[in-house]
């Protein structure tokens, strides 16, 4: 079985049984090399939080999405768990596909093909709304950790990695007026992360 996208940590896959779920497995040693490599301080932490499933399922464990918030999943792909499969563990989400049923591109690779059109800037206005209203934490919001799916017809951006917080204080993740603030600046950043692949 091969992947049908592959980054630093991970390799993904399409479940086998499931078409409509991607099974995210972390390159075997990986997790061991990135302490190595690590700042002296972060060498100090176990092997285990440097793997990228178990950081995600910190993220999804955070306290915005234990809300029972009607839209918490309309920006973000769902998570089902770590689960084993024969090439190692795989942490198992909604798999985003586009009008066409194909695996959704990313939003990097969109702009870089049609650039900022009408119908994404729309896209990503709603993304906005959605993470002020839900102040779910994300990490960097990067352009190739965002996925373009469509919804009755309209382009809809999906969060398929990153998140959790990135902030030293953990006061974000218990008080909505921190959780405000760092929301509003990771909204800022990824205007200037969607400006840097424009100007590509």
């Amino acid at each position: 079985m091969q992947p049908f996208a592959e980054g630093g940590n991970r390799r993904c896959f399409i479940h086998p049984e499931k078409e409509n779920r991607c099974l995210k497995v972390t390159v075997e040693g990986r997790a061991k090399i990135l302490k190595q490599n690590a700042p002296w301080y972060k060498q100090l932490r176990s092997v285990e939080s440097f793997d990228d499933n178990l950081r995600e399922k910190e993220g999804y464990a955070q306290r915005a999405l234990k809300k029972n918030h009607l839209n918490k999943w309309k920006h973000l792909a769902i998570w089902y768990g770590i689960v084993e499969t024969s090439i190692g563990s795989a942490s198992e989400t909604e798999l985003i596909r586009d009008h066409e049923n194909n695996v959704a591109i990313t939003l990097e690779k969109y702009l870089l093909t049609f650039g900022m059109t009408e119908r994404i800037k729309r896209a990503i206005s709603d993304l906005e709304s959605w993470l002020r209203l839900t102040l779910i934490l994300t990490k960097d919001i990067l352009p190739h950790n965002i996925v373009v799916g469509d919804e009755d017809g309209q382009l809809i951006l999906k969060i398929i990695d990153g998140l959790g917080s990135k902030s030293f204080l953990p006061i974000v993740n218990i008080s909505n007026f921190f959780a405000k603030i760092y929301v509003e600046r990771r909204i800022k950043l990824m205007h200037f992360r969607i400006n840097q692949d424009l100007s590509k």
